[in-house]
């Protein structure tokens, strides 16, 4: 069995990867894939993580995540995501740096099936987007606090992600930009699902309905109807060519004004997270799905 845990990051997903992927039951049932909603196991996985303090899960420990999770007789695979896997929200930005905990919760979570094959999966994100969102989620804590002292320009993905790949000990690792989804997103569902390239899918158009009115979707299904892309790069050229015209830029901006922020700063964060980018795609041990 495959074991799969989609780990976020904050504010890329909102269980959209669960909810459309769910979408298409009979199929899972039919590859024998089972992408449970987050619900029914999160209590499960969280006192068995706690149990089992990193170590391997015994079978009964296996046996009752599995209950808790699918109906499913049998399994080829299995997946869990949420982005409380690498920490709360209040822990993203801590003393010790950016997503500090990360790398030390993937041993004990491929523990939890220490005889399956585990893969990880993680969207990043541009910190110049993320920390307007944990500001606008955390109301409790004042800018100052959730950045617990450092410059924005200290939360950096690469040294992060070198230190999360080592830690993942050769499994799969995939990588994709939350910025990219418009783009990417019928390779994300079918890499965290396990599914052919060329498999149709029921929610192949999620993230496209967030940022394009109805009148952009439905012209883009008549066209695909009409002109089937013959190629993952040709659909996504013809994709590129109705954002271009239908896409809501306000649906894409982030409006949260932060203390000493400035359209210069943003822009220096911003090419420090183009540069990072760019590492992680060429990184031994990662696999990016790049537009």
């Amino acid at each position: 069995m495959k074991v799969v845990f989609h780990l976020g990051a904050h504010s890329t997903d909102e269980d959209r990867i669960v909810g459309a992927l769910s979408s298409n039951e009979r199929l899972l049932e039919s590859h024998r894939i089972a992408v449970p909603a987050p619900r029914s196991y999160r209590m499960v996985l969280r006192d068995a993580l706690v149990s089992l303090k990193g170590g391997p899960a015994p079978q009964d420990v296996q046996d009752a995540i599995i209950e808790a999770s699918t109906d499913a007789p049998v399994l080829d695979r299995l997946v869990f995501s949420h982005a409380f896997f690498l920490c709360i929200p209040e822990r993203v930005i801590t003393k010790r740096g950016f997503y500090a905990m990360a790398p030390g919760k993937l041993a004990p979570l491929a523990n939890l099936f220490p005889d399956a094959e585990t893969e990880f999966h993680l969207a990043l994100i541009n910190p110049a987007s993320l920390i307007p969102q944990l500001v606008a989620r955390l109301p409790k804590r004042s800018y100052e606090q959730i950045m617990e002292g450092h410059d924005p320009r200290e939360l950096r993905w690469e040294p992060l992600i070198r230190q999360m790949v080592e830690a993942a000990g050769g499994r799969r690792f995939v990588i994709w930009c939350n910025e990219d989804l418009p783009l990417i997103w019928p390779e994300v569902l079918r890499s965290v699902g396990g599914l052919p390239e060329d498999q149709a899918l029921k929610g192949d158009m999620m993230v496209l309905r967030q940022i394009m009115p109805e009148e952009g979707i439905e012209r883009l299904r008549s066209y695909f109807d009409a002109n089937p892309p013959k190629s993952v790069l040709h659909r996504r050229k013809i994709v590129a060519a109705f954002l271009d015209k239908y896409a809501q830029p306000e649906a894409l901006e982030i409006e949260a004004p932060l203390p000493g922020w400035t359209d210069e700063l943003v822009d220096e964060i911003t090419a420090q997270y183009d540069a990072d980018v760019a590492a992680i795609a060429r990184m031994p041990g990662v696999e990016f799905i790049a537009p």
